[in-house]
C-alpha cells in the first residue's frame, strides 16, 4: 500500500485526506493519505522517507511551501517561477517540487464564472500561496494588484520579485474590485482581518483561500454588507486534482459528489 500525506502547521483543518482517500477508493488505488503536523526541524526526516520510498508523495501547506525547496533535487518550471512548492513526487530517482496552486486558483475563479479581466485585486497576506495567486492573476490579465501584510518587510520582498505590486500598510483599505484573504487568519472563528467592509459604492467579491471553516469571519462580515463571497474550496479541489493525477497517472472526476463530500 502506497502512503501519501500533507504536512503543515497547523494541519487539523485540512480536508486533503478526505478528498484523496475518496478518489483513491473510486479509482481502485491501493493507498492511504494522511495528514501530519510537523515543525521545521522535522522536514529533513519527512524528505528522507520519500527518498527511501516509505512515502510516495507529499502535499505541503502553511508555512512550509518555500522552506521545503532547499531539500529538493529540482523544481518544475512553475514551482521555480513561484518559488512555492505544494507537492513533491519522485522522478528518475530525484525529488521534484511542483506547484498546483497557480492553476488551482485560476480554475477556481473560472468555475465561479467571475470575469476577473481588468479588475483591481487587493491581496491580504504575503505567505506561501501568494506568489501562486499573483502568477495566476497575471495570466488572467487583471488591471492592478495591491498587497498588504502584517510584516511589511515580507510585502517588500515580494515586490522585489513582482514589481507591479502596490504595497500598502496593514489595516489600510484601498479601492478594489476583489479582495483575497491569503493569510491563515480565519482558521479560528475569532480571527479578525482589519478591513472596512462598509464604505464601498459597489458590490465587491470577497475571496478567502481558507475552505474549512466554510465561512470565516472575513466572509461572514462581507456577506452581511451585501458583497459576493467565495471560499477556497474549489481552488483546493482543483489543486488536489492535479496532485492526484501526477501521482497516480489517473484523472479523478470533479463532480457534484466530490464537491458535496467537502460540505460534510
Amino acid at each position: 500500500m502506497k502512503k501519501y500525506l500533507v504536512i503543515g502547521n497547523p494541519i487539523e483543518h485540512s480536508l486533503s485526506p478526505k478528498l484523496h482517500n475518496f478518489w483513491m477508493k473510486k479509482n481502485k488505488i491501493d493507498g492511504i493519505y494522511t495528514k501530519q503536523k510537523i515543525n521545521e526541524n522535522e522536514i529533513n526526516k519527512i524528505i528522507s522517507e520519500i527518498k527511501n520510498e516509505s512515502i510516495s508523495g507529499i502535499n505541503i501547506t502553511v508555512p512550509f511551501k518555500k522552506i521545503v525547496i532547499p531539500f529538493l533535487d529540482k523544481l518544475t518550471p512553475i514551482a521555480d517561477k513561484a518559488q512555492s512548492v505544494n507537492m513533491i513526487f519522485k522522478e528518475n530517482n530525484k525529488l521534484v517540487g511542483h506547484n498546483t496552486d497557480v492553476e488551482g486558483f485560476e480554475l477556481a475563479i473560472k468555475h465561479f464564472g467571475y470575469d476577473i479581466k481588468n479588475k483591481k485585486v487587493f491581496i491580504i497576506g504575503a505567505g506561501g500561496v501568494v506568489p501562486s495567486i499573483i502568477l495566476a492573476l497575471r495570466k488572467m490579465n487583471i488591471a492592478k494588484i495591491i498587497l498588504s501584510n502584517r510584516t511589511k518587510k515580507k510585502s517588500l520582498e515580494l515586490k522585489s520579485t513582482y514589481n507591479e505590486l502596490e504595497i500598502i500598510d496593514w489595516g489600510d483599505t484601498p479601492d478594489f474590485d476583489i479582495v483575497i484573504n491569503a493569510t491563515s487568519l480565519g482558521l479560528n472563528q475569532n480571527d479578525i482581518i482589519p478591513i472596512d467592509y462598509k464604505n464601498f459604492k459597489d458590490q465587491k467579491l470577497f475571496y478567502d483561500v481558507i475552505y474549512n471553516p466554510k465561512i470565516t469571519n472575513f466572509l461572514n462580515k462581507a456577506k452581511q454588507e451585501g458583497h459576493l463571497i467565495e471560499n477556497g474550496k474549489m481552488m483546493f479541489i482543483y489543486q488536489a486534482h492535479q496532485s492526484f493525477t501526477l501521482w497516480h497517472k489517473k484523472m479523478p472526476q470533479i463532480d457534484e459528489e466530490t464537491i458535496r463530500l467537502l460540505e460534510q
